[in-house]
């Protein structure tokens, strides 16, 4: 009886290991698989960070290209000029 009781705890000791191998496989992998979702997370932010910073900077080449351009320059002379007659139109009514 003794031994059989020996036996039967070197049977639950070796299952016991099996059992905490198994977990600890189960956790590694969890493990792993999280590592790679926070790796495709960050790889994504990292593409629409890109993204971002390169449609700003096309965004401020079109916006300056077209201020500059002389259909801006010569529109924004115009509504200047016009304004000037305006105002010295009203100027002459009001003197």
């Amino acid at each position: 009886m003794l031994i059989q009781n020996r036996e039967q705890q070197k049977t639950n000791i070796k299952m016991k290991l099996y059992l905490a191998v198994a977990v600890l496989m189960l956790a590694f992998v969890a493990y792993t698989e999280a590592q790679e979702e926070d790796q495709t997370y960050t790889k994504i932010r990292d593409q629409l960070t890109e993204f971002g910073k390169t449609f700003a900077e096309k965004a401020k080449t079109t916006f300056d290209t077209i201020q500059t351009s002389e259909f801006a320059e010569t529109t924004r002379n115009w509504f200047t000029s016009t304004f000037d007659k305006i105002k010295t139109k009203f100027d002459e009514m009001n003197n």
